[in-house]
């Protein structure tokens, strides 16, 4: 049997730790850490997913609809979440 390695801290991790371990693939910065404000950023764009994902669908279906020609119409409320 092996010996357990070494085990990341319980709980949240502050951004500043997390930093170092994150790299940006492709464009200008690439191969470079990104800023705390941009690792900021990025987690609160996924936690507005997360909240609200019927807008994200919604938004992903009309986008789609311009792309194929044809302009969506307004929407009721109930009718954007009867689309689910």
């Amino acid at each position: 049997m092996k010996p357990p390695g070494r085990r990341p801290p319980a709980g949240p991790r502050p951004l500043r730790e997390i930093r170092p371990d994150l790299v940006i693939p492709t464009g200008k910065r690439k191969g470079s850490n990104p800023s705390v404000a941009s690792i900021h950023r990025a987690l609160a764009e996924q936690a507005k997913h997360g909240a609200h994902p019927e807008a994200v669908e919604a938004a992903h279906a009309d986008f789609a609809a311009l792309n194929n020609g044809a302009v969506p119409g307004f929407r009721t409320r109930a009718e954007a979440l009867g689309s689910r």
